[in-house]
């Protein structure tokens, strides 16, 4: 893999892309002590390959936040399943995790698999970026993959670019990428009537200025002017575009890995995992300055 050439820093901090459609591991980095030139590299790294990958971190929940505040104000966690909206004393930790005490979930998820979506894309204006740092992890499964929505949309037959210029889709806020029903959302399964937010189907990226296609998550999509069929059939022809296998990276989490993505150029998902085994994920969200805009 190519090492980037670009270095500050007393610890010599590295890029190294991935080498597949995204993403890149920030070497030689402890994130409770970067600088103002270590973070314009990862700034700089996050623009270029839309997600990053740090290994080996050792954060408490107060460095998760503070790191997380680098890139802008934070969200505060939604609502999970069970009620529980965050960890005690810090709202804008989200748990992710099947673990449950008490009989109570401590996290939201479960084991099961998440199907491709973009976070929280039913707001009006969704968070810029997700980060998410791993405490605990499964021997195997629970892979997190992305994909890049620049490649899809670029790699759009060109009559196909020219069909979705100007059309928005609504980004439904029903259900979550586990398939669980929102919290005090009733469940509505026709996609021209359930509640969500329309945003452009192509989004021009407010920092690289990059076009890219913007679908959020696939159940009670609907395009707005379109018939239920007509929505349903573009959307099927989108998403297959969107969901090739050379416009994704898959990575294998291990104890102290954190992952940086961004929201507005691309699409994320979970593999399943044994239930039996224990995956404790904690997730901040940077907040959006604007809705996206094509």
């Amino acid at each position: 893999m190519h090492v980037s050439q670009t270095q500050t820093g007393k610890i010599g901090i590295t890029v190294v892309p991935t080498g597949g459609a995204l993403g890149a591991e920030i070497r030689n980095v402890d994130l409770r002590t970067i600088d103002e030139g270590d973070f314009a590299v990862i700034r700089g790294a996050w623009h270029d390959h839309l997600m990053l990958v740090f290994r080996e971190q050792k954060l408490s929940d107060e460095d998760l936040i503070a790191f997380s505040r680098r890139f802008g104000e934070l969200d505060w966690a939604p609502i999970q399943e069970s009620g529980r909206r965050f960890v005690e004393g810090h709202p804008e930790i989200y748990v992710v995790s099947n673990v449950v005490e008490n009989g109570v979930p401590i996290g939201s998820l479960g084991a099961g698999e998440a199907t491709w979506h973009t976070d929280m894309s039913y707001l009006e204006v969704p968070p810029k970026a997700s980060i998410l740092y791993a405490l605990e992890v499964p021997p195997a499964g629970g892979d997190t993959y992305l994909n890049n929505m620049y490649a899809a949309y670029e790699g759009l037959p060109q009559e196909l670019q020219r069909r979705i210029e100007g059309l928005s889709l609504k980004h439904d806020g029903t259900y979550n990428s586990g398939g669980y029903l929102r919290q005090g959302v009733t469940a509505v399964d026709d996609p021209m009537t359930s509640p969500g937010t329309f945003h452009p189907l192509v989004c021009s990226h407010p920092a690289t200025r990059r076009r890219a296609l913007y679908l959020g998550r696939r159940r009670n999509a609907y395009i707005g002017g379109l018939s239920l069929a007509d929505s349903e059939s573009l959307l099927d022809e989108l998403w297959s575009y969107a969901t090739r296998t050379e416009l994704a990276w898959g990575h294998k989490w291990r104890a102290g890995d954190l992952v940086l993505w961004d929201n507005r150029c691309t699409m994320h998902r979970r593999d399943s995992f044994d239930a039996a085994s224990r995956r404790v994920m904690h997730r901040t969200q940077i907040r959006g300055e604007v809705a996206p805009k094509p």
